[in-house]
């Protein structure tokens, strides 16, 4: 992977395709400011340095049948680098987790779960995750509500004399 540095461009095609990954190449271009070809140009660099990870649809859980969301705080019986890996690679073949992050403090991994309904919740839990040899406990948090869903990373845009070098 090539490194690229970014420039006042290359940022604004990074915040416009993370918010809109659908848009055309002469779209983007518009709104950047630059021709097409320049600006696909850019694209393909930005994807082949891995700034672009991928492009994908935002779907409604509520829409198709996930009425629950949970995080659940895993911690485990032993913190060895090949026990972490084995916790990862079984969480990663379910695919009702949709996120799975390592954390530093009293727990050593926090779980975003989807489920049908509360019941549908409680199997996994004590079927799957709870069945793990190496699971100590789980601390689960229900979700009531999701006030703010914004998915990626702010694209810091470099100061006005920055731009202009």
């Amino acid at each position: 992977m090539q490194r690229v540095k970014l420039d006042l461009i290359d940022r604004k095609i990074l915040t416009d395709l993370q918010a809109d990954g659908r848009m055309t190449n002469v779209e983007l271009a518009q709104r950047v400011g630059i021709s097409a070809p320049p600006c696909l140009r850019r694209v393909r660099a930005l994807e082949e340095a891995g700034y672009i990870r991928g492009y994908h649809a935002e779907l409604s859980p509520p829409l198709l049948g996930y009425g629950v969301t949970v995080f659940a705080m895993v911690g485990l019986n032993s913190q060895a680098e090949p026990d972490l890996i084995a916790f990862e690679q079984t969480v990663a073949g379910w695919p009702q987790v949709r996120e799975c992050h390592m954390l530093a403090g009293e727990n050593d991994f926090i779980l975003k779960i989807v489920a049908r309904d509360w019941d549908a919740y409680q199997t996994f839990l004590t079927r799957e995750l709870t069945a793990l040899a190496n699971v100590a406990h789980v601390k689960t948090a229900l979700t009531i509500r999701c006030s703010k869903n914004e998915p990626g990373v702010p694209v810091d845009m470099p100061a006005e004399e920055e731009a202009a070098d």
